[in-house]
């Protein structure tokens, strides 16, 4: 049976078919070949970010396409599966309509260009758009293909493994971050403060507590058998800070913190020792504590301040520890790491030897190797003090920025870098403040010299009014 074309050429009908088979097999190995790259290339973490952050149509698309993906071997086969017969099946029907070497140039043309490149390029850009809408064909593909797609897909889920969702390390997260920042100029939308905190946050884990303290040396801290007269209360004034350290007779013992708010009460006339003030418990921490730990401790509520201790290692492997009992000497013998060392003991030994077995007992107890524990209280109460850390020392690390306030003279302590703003601003007033306190402080011990009271039988007019407080004299001056 033939068809009569406008040109008078007649055409078969199974001309028509094989035409139209081929034209199906073109279309339908671009699809497969537009799938696999599209498909292939959405991560499962990207789905999950979609799923959990996208527009309301990604959400959906990835809710879609989520099940189809995770099976990546499976989908993989029947892709190329359904890819390869297309392709192999095309120069057979195109052989019927053309001669052989025609049949060739025009499959290699069609699948080149209709089967390979304008799929994949238009998946690679709306792979997910795409494979959410024929996610459909998809499963019905896989269910076709199961009897060959499972068993390769298992198989090669054997040999290779499962492809796991990609996460990120740490450092990829920073450089990711970095890149999504403005001033990469990539078309990010993070700022630098919003680039620097999450940078910060994410190597504060890997701090410890020893990179953010500041050091003992250059601490104010207050003698725990110190006086609260007008020089510590100006010092404690001009240095602006609302705790302070309190040690007793070395600065490295500290003992507890000094609330300077608690001051408000305290009387510079009557020098009260600082041990008499309500001296509030500082906790101590081993320096190689993390940061998060220590801010875990903060948030608490107990203490904004803690003493960072140098901690050192006490432990020694079991099998390094030898102890040998003579049984007529009350002299051990104790081996540690090739070092011998002689420790003087009082052994009371029965004359009947009864306890010579639960003696033996207890020194086999005691000589054990006992596994390290995690409760460093007493070694960190005997421990040396070389720093203080602070809440706002953490905040700064993860702020990767220092915070100055109105008090501070250095922006880096460690550095000794100081406020730009404070050689010409901050310290002048605090020096005229200073000096104002002392000179305060001058004449009331003058004026205590002279003894100056007023005589009860004058009956003054205006009764004198004694200061009570730090800045009672500057207001009776005025």
């Amino acid at each position: 049976m033939e068809i009569l074309t406008t040109l008078g050429a007649s055409i078969s009908v199974g001309t028509l078919v094989n035409a139209g088979i081929s034209l199906f097999l073109v279309l339908f190995g671009g699809t497969m070949s537009g799938l696999t790259l599209g498909l292939m290339s959405l991560d499962l973490v990207e789905m999950e970010v979609l799923q959990r952050s996208g527009t309301p149509t990604e959400q959906k698309q990835a809710a879609v396409i989520f099940p189809v993906v995770k099976k990546q071997h499976q989908l993989l086969v029947t892709l190329l599966l359904c890819n390869a017969i297309a392709m192999e099946a095309l120069p057979l029907f195109l052989d019927e309509i053309f001669n052989p070497v025609v049949a060739i140039i025009l499959s290699v043309t069609f699948v080149l260009i209709f089967g390979e490149i304008i799929p994949q390029a238009i998946c690679s850009r709306y792979g997910l758009a795409i494979g959410a809408n024929l996610a459909w064909l998809v499963r019905i593909l896989m269910i076709i293909c199961f009897p060959v797609s499972y068993p390769v897909g298992k198989l090669l889920d054997l040999i290779l493994g499962h492809n796991d969702a990609g996460l990120f390390r740490r450092a990829q997260l920073k450089a990711l971050v970095s890149i999504h920042g403005k001033e990469e100029g990539k078309g990010g939308e993070l700022t630098h403060d919003e680039t620097t905190i999450i940078s910060g946050a994410l190597d504060l884990t890997l701090k410890a507590v020893a990179e953010a303290m500041t050091p003992i040396e250059s601490t104010f801290s207050l003698d725990v058998d110190s006086k609260l007269d007008w020089e510590a209360l100006g010092r404690i004034l001009a240095t602006g800070h609302s705790r302070v350290p309190v040690y007793s007779g070395n600065p490295k013992n500290i003992t507890g913190l000094l609330l300077v708010k608690s001051l408000l009460t305290v009387r510079a006339e009557a020098e009260t020792p600082v041990s008499a003030v309500s001296i509030r418990r500082i906790p101590r921490v081993p320096a190689d504590t993390p940061l998060y730990d220590i801010l875990n401790e903060f948030q608490k509520g107990q203490s904004h301040m803690a003493a960072v201790v140098r901690q050192s290692a006490i432990t020694k492997p079991a099998a390094a520890n030898r102890i040998s009992r003579l049984a007529d000497e009350s002299t051990f013998t104790v081996s540690v790491d090739d070092e011998t060392k002689e420790i003087d003991v009082r052994v009371e030994i029965p004359k009947d030897g009864s306890n010579i077995g639960k003696l033996d007992d207890e020194l086999t107890q005691q000589t054990e190797p006992k596994p390290p524990s995690t409760e460093v209280s007493d070694d960190l109460e005997e421990g040396e003090v070389i720093g203080i850390i602070t809440l706002e020392d953490v905040i700064e690390e993860l702020l990767q920025e220092e915070i100055v306030d109105e008090t501070d003279e250095y922006v880096d302590v460690h550095k000794r870098i100081r406020v730009a703003a404070a050689v010409s601003l901050v310290q002048p007033a605090r020096s005229l403040s200073a000096a104002r306190l002392l000179s305060i402080s001058r004449n009331a011990r003058h004026a205590q010299s002279q003894k100056y009271v007023r005589d009860s039988s004058s009956k003054p007019d205006k009764p004198v009014k004694r200061s009570s407080s730090l800045t009672q004299p500057l207001l009776d001056k005025r």
